[in-house]
This record gives C-alpha cells, structure tokens and sequence, in this order.
C-alpha cells in the first residue's frame, strides 16, 4: 500500500553524527520536525536551527517551499538564517583578514538564498557591504566575494537600486575604469552598473557620466569572451535606457569610437567560437540599432517641406542629368511628370505624396537617395532599363522601393524591443557602418532581376514583392558573413530556384490525393504517428538542458530534465554550468511520478509567464514556455531553448499522458515521414514481377513470332 501523499520520506544529516531517516508529515509545523531533528541528537535550542537541502543549491527550506520535498531527499540540519547572518554580519567586519575572507566567501555562497537574503538585508547588511566597497581597503578576493554578494542580494529585488549612493557608484565605475583590475572584479562591476542602470532611471544618468563609451569600448578588446559580454551588455543597457533625443548622439559616439569594427575584429571574428549570452547580446546590439531608424520610419513626408522636396528634384536630377531642361513653366512641368513616372512613383504630378504612409515614410526617400549618391551607376541602369521598357512589363522603381523598404522592416522587426532569449544576430550588419542601406541597396538589385525573371507586370507586383521576401528571408537564414556573401547566397536564390524549393515543400501535400492512395494513408499512418512517439519518448530519455532565467542573464544557471528510460518517472535538478552530454540520473536530485501529472500548460497559461510581467510581452518566450502540473496543485516550469526543443518536450509529454501530439513540429514529420512511406510502398508495388504467362496455343500453324514484354 503507498505510503499516504503528505508523508514523504528523507533523510536527515548532522556533522559527525549518523543520519537520521525520518518520515516527515507534512501537515506537521516544520518547528515541531526540527525540534525532533534535534532531540535526536540531543541538541538543544531547537529554534536556532533550520533544515536545507544538501545538494545542489543548498536551500534553507521553509512552509512556504517544503511542499517541493521529495521522497528520498537529503536534507542537512544548518543553523538558522536569522543565525547565520548575524555571524557572518559580526565575522564580516572582524579585524582579522583571514576570517573576513572566509566570511565573505560564505556569504557570496548563501546570498542566492531568498530566505537567508530577507534575513541579511534586514540587518542592514548591504549597508555594511557598501561601506566595504566604499572604503576602498578591499582588494583581490575578498573585494571579489564582497561585490558578488552585494549582486546576489540586490538581485532579489527586496532593495530598490535608487537606494545607491553615488560614492558607491563612483567606487565600482572606478573598477570597470582602471586599466589592469583582477577579471572577477571587472566582471561583477560591470554587471552592477549594467543592473543600476537597467533597474532604475535616476542610477542612468549617474552611470553615464562615471562609465564612458570610450572606456567600456576598451573592454572588447581583451580576449576573455566574458568580459566581452558583460561590456557589450552594459553598452546595450545605456543604449535601451537612453532618453530618446540622446539615442542618436550616443549612437554617433559609438561610430566615433570604431564600435563596429572593434566588435567585428575582437568578437565575431575572434579566435574564440561566439556562446549564447554572447549572441544574444550581439543581437540585443543590432536590434537597438536598427531602431534608431524608427523615427525616420514613422515620419510622414511634409508635401509643403521645400528640403524634402529637393530630395526628390535630386532623384530626378541624377536619373536624368543629360537631358536638357526645357524653359516655361507648363512644359517643364510636363517632363516633371514625365520623368516621376519613369521613376516609378505612384503620384507622377506629386511624388511626396508617396512617401505619406508610415511605414515606412521618410525611411523610404533615405534609402533612395543613398542608392542613387552612392551606387549611382546601379542607380541609374535599374530606372533607364525600366524607363525603356514596354509600360506593362516596367518595374516601378519608386513603388518598388517604398514597399521594399516596408518589407526589410517587418524581417528586422525594425521599432521592436529586443526578446529575452533571441540569439538572432546577422555578422554581416557588423561588417559595413552603413549596413542597413547596403542592405536595401542589395535587395533593390535582387526586387529588379526578379522582376524580369518573372516577365511581371503591374498586376504580379504582390507576387514579386512575395518572392522577394522568401529570397531575403531564406538568405537571411544562412546567416551570410558579409554583404558579399549575401549577394552570392541571392544569386543562388533565383525564381527559378525558389520555384523548385516551393514545389519540393509541398510534394508531401499535394501528392497522391487518390481515394486509393488517400486510404493507404489511413492505414499506415496510425504507424508513423506511433514511431514519432517513440522518437520523442527517447530524446525525453536523453534529456535536455533548460536555462533558467533571472535578472542577470550573464550569470547564467541551468537545470537538466530526463525521462527515466521505463517512461515512468520525470527526473531533473539544478547544474553549475551548460553541460557538454547526456547527465547522469543520480546527479538530478528531483524527481515527479508521470502518474503524478495531471495536465501540460503551454505559453500564456503558464504560472511562470503569468507571475513574470517583464516576459508577458515577449512572445518569443512565451511560445517556448510549457509547464507540467502535477499532484498536489504543483508545477515545474520550463522555458525551451528553441522552438524545436519546446515542441520534442510538449509532444513527448503529450504522449506519456496519452494525449494527442499536436505540435507543427510532429504534423511536419508526419508529413515527411508519410511521403516517404507512400512512395517506398508505391515503388515496391511498382517492381512487382509479374509471371510470364504461357504462351497461347495456336489454332491453326502461323509463321508470327510475338514477343510479351511485362515491363
């Protein structure tokens, strides 16, 4: 007979003493066990101690958290927090150096503990730690354990960050300054400033006048890829929280100061592979940039504004520079007219009429100008070779690159916040310091020799303005080096091709649709949806690795989950680091029956995606998001590392429960999977021998000789 839900089993550990093996009802006060843990072993002053795991993180537990007690977990019998923090407190601002260190060390350890935190903050000790700092008598290791704890407590969020003083300040913007400083030290100052800043808006303008662009910049040119990281990570923070008529100016003075060459040079093109905090900052990077283009983007061309109006008399100019203006005022604006229509404008009398819609407004006129100034010759030959073209069969230059203009936007989610977790950066907009409009510049060229690869006219423009996009999106996807390489990864990309990739993708819809083949389909897919199954039930088995996210993401923390290979036990547990292969059972300490589950929540209704106000937003996280609830009311929440991984745990997950898998993931393997089934079926039935039937007998003698070919 189980033992009943609320007893769990654990044992109980003591320095120098057996463990004691207890069932712990977990209806009973958690005092009442403790005073019992200690009369076991004859301890007295029951309520200076508390009980903590002894593996993995080592959390105090309390009645708030004993119900994630599993049975066979070990537990440690500690001192309480409350007694804990005041030792360290007093041992923290002891004389003696060895013991101060060893008390800092400690300290750092325990301050991830929401528990022992609440106790420490409440004994004023991140005021101690701050005079510590401020003091500037600490140094190396002891200095390094001193900021790692200041972070870890700060980071539970019980002190608000406007509570800095600004000598405290002035003591970390000091390390990140100094030109030789120990890399513990640098790395947590770093991530104190960047927390300042991104936590409270009066900290910002205090962080940006002690820590300077030129001086940050200086950091990206160490070999250490972690403190790359944390550097770019700070620049990025002071970009976000700038204010926006200083966005501008911050970004000119990164130019100045060779950002982009520094990153390309050090960073991507660096002797050392680029991990994933790294891309996501560089992406964080880039999406920051591109939405200096927002203003432009959303600005509306002003009809009456003579300075815009001169951009498009240039346009013109340059298009149409050998021909002769004509005098009087009716017939110059006749050739006006003339002219704008073969620019390809939609308002041939007023073409700033055209760029009146946001997006992409003025962004649009920019892009154009760009392209005609610099790329003149391109320029040029793309609207004379339209100019000469018959009308239905012209490619509209100025329509073409307004809608293209608008379409680069959407792809690089131009005006967007960046999203937690997107690792989707692009080299080669690190490669040119103008690398929005080289890319526009690229993509006109690619919409103009699509056009004529499609013999379009005005009524295909939605056709080709489609392609256009899986051509950039596909080439996109190759994550190409440089604008080079782009191009060659275009050129490959023709209508043709993507013609034949089209087809290719839908041969597994649109092939055998007859009622025969149609119920050879039926019969064997019940086998293909049960090796899916046991597809996912093994990657489940080998397990995955989850990140966990908090308010610093550079310090990152992971957790493993595996199905045990009977399919009837979930096992996970926190890891120091990313791990490098499968992880073995015993070192997960967590465990939930599968019997236990009741139910898999996805996005939205996830508890995690609900209590996170700062991830509601972000619809990349939220459609990785999946939890599994289990007896009694519990959840373990999981946020996948990619859409692939979210889709092989909710369907494996699916499965175990009995439930219908239903991700894109397993209906596009079932897809592919089904065409190749059909066809192999379909070619065995095809090389069927067929026996060679006799010959007939003749009736009468007959000088014929007929020859049976059963091929």
């Amino acid at each position: 007979m189980p033992p009943p839900a609320d007893i769990v089993k654990v044992a109980i550990e003591w320095p120098g003493a057996n463990a004691q093996l207890i069932e712990m009802d977990q209806k009973r006060p958690l005092s009442s066990i403790i005073r019992e843990v200690c009369d076991g072993w004859s301890l007295s002053g029951s309520e200076q101690f508390a009980l903590r795991y002894a593996d993995g993180p080592q959390l105090y537990i309390t009645e708030q958290s004993r119900c994630d007690i599993k049975n066979g977990t070990i537990l440690r019998l500690a001192i309480s927090p409350a007694r804990a923090a005041r030792q360290l407190l007093e041992r923290i601002q002891s004389h003696g150096i060895d013991a101060r260190l060893e008390a800092l060390k400690e300290l750092a350890k325990l301050s991830a503990d929401p528990t022992f935190a609440t106790e420490f903050i409440n004994m004023e000790g991140i005021g101690t730690l701050a005079r510590l700092v401020e003091s500037g008598t600490h140094f190396g290791e002891m200095l390094a354990f001193t900021l790692t704890a200041f972070l870890e407590l700060m980071d539970h969020g019980i002190v608000s960050w406007d509570l800095i003083s600004l000598s405290f300040i002035k003591q970390i913007a000091g390390y990140v300054n100094q030109p030789m400083v120990d890399v513990s030290i640098l790395q947590r100052s770093l991530a104190i400033l960047e927390s300042m800043v991104l936590n409270s808006h009066s900290l910002y303008h205090r962080v940006a006048q002690e820590s300077t662009v030129g001086q940050l910049i200086g950091h990206l040119q160490v070999s250490n890829q972690e403190i790359q990281t944390y550097a770019i990570a700070l620049i990025n923070a002071l970009f976000l929280k700038a204010p926006e008529d200083r966005r501008q100016e911050m970004a000119s003075t990164l130019a100045q100061k060779h950002l982009r060459s520094i990153i390309l040079n050090h960073v991507i093109r660096g002797n050392r592979p680029i991990k994933a905090e790294m891309a996501h900052q560089l992406y964080v990077l880039q999406v920051l940039t591109f939405n200096l283009l927002e203003e432009r983007m959303m600005t509306k061309m002003d009809p009456n504004d003579q300075s815009q109006r001169d951009i498009i008399f240039e346009l013109r100019r340059i298009a149409f520079d050998g021909e002769s203006d004509l005098t009087g005022t009716e017939k110059r604006k006749a050739m006006y007219t003339k002219d704008y229509k073969m620019l390809g404008f939609t308002n041939h009398v007023n073409p700033a009429m055209d760029f009146t819609q946001t997006p992409p407004g003025m962004l649009a006129l920019d892009n154009m100008l760009y392209l005609a100034r610099v790329h003149q010759d391109t320029y040029i030959r793309i609207v004379l070779e339209n100019s000469s073209r018959e009308d239905k069969h012209e490619c509209p230059f100025g329509r073409c690159a307004i809608e293209l203009t608008r379409m680069l936007c959407e792809i690089l989610q131009v005006g967007e916040l960046p999203n937690e977790g997107c690792n989707d950066y692009h080299p080669m907009f690190f490669t040119h310091d103008r690398a929005w409009e080289e890319f526009f510049c690229v993509c006109i060229q690619l919409l103009n020799k699509t056009w004529k690869e499609m013999r379009a006219t005005a009524e295909d423009f939605n056709k080709v303005m489609q392609v256009v996009r899986e051509q950039i999106t596909r080439a996109l996807a190759m994550k190409p080096s440089s604008i080079d390489q782009l191009k060659n990864k275009l050129r490959g990309l023709n209508y043709s091709e993507i013609l034949r990739l089209r087809q290719s993708e839908r041969m597994s819809q649109d092939d055998f649709q007859s009622p025969p083949i149609i119920e050879l389909r039926e019969r064997i897919q019940p086998e293909i949806l049960e090796l899916i199954k046991q597809q996912r039930l093994n990657r489940l088995c080998e397990g995955s690795c989850f990140r966990k996210l908090g308010n610093r993401r550079r310090q990152e923390k992971f957790w493993f989950c595996r199905l045990s290979l009977n399919h009837k036990v979930l096992h996970y547990g926190d890891l120091d680091e990313s791990p490098q292969g499968e992880v073995p059972f015993e070192l997960l300490s967590d465990k939930i029956p599968i019997s236990d589950i009741k139910s898999v929540l996805t996005g939205k209704d996830c508890p995690h995606m609900k209590e996170k106000s700062a991830l509601k937003q972000n619809k990349e996280v939220l459609e990785l998001a999946f939890s599994v609830l289990y007896d009694p009311d519990e959840t373990l929440n999981f946020v996948a590392p990619n859409k692939y991984e979210y889709c092989i745990w909710t369907d494996g997950l699916c499965a175990l429960l009995g439930r219908e898998m239903g991700s894109d993931l397993t209906r596009s393997d079932l897809d592919t999977l089904m065409s190749m089934e059909m066809k192999l079926r379909l070619l065995d039935l095809e090389n069927i021998t067929i026996p060679e039937a006799p010959p007939p007998v003749p009736k009468e003698p007959s000088s014929y000789n007929f020859t049976y070919n059963y091929s």
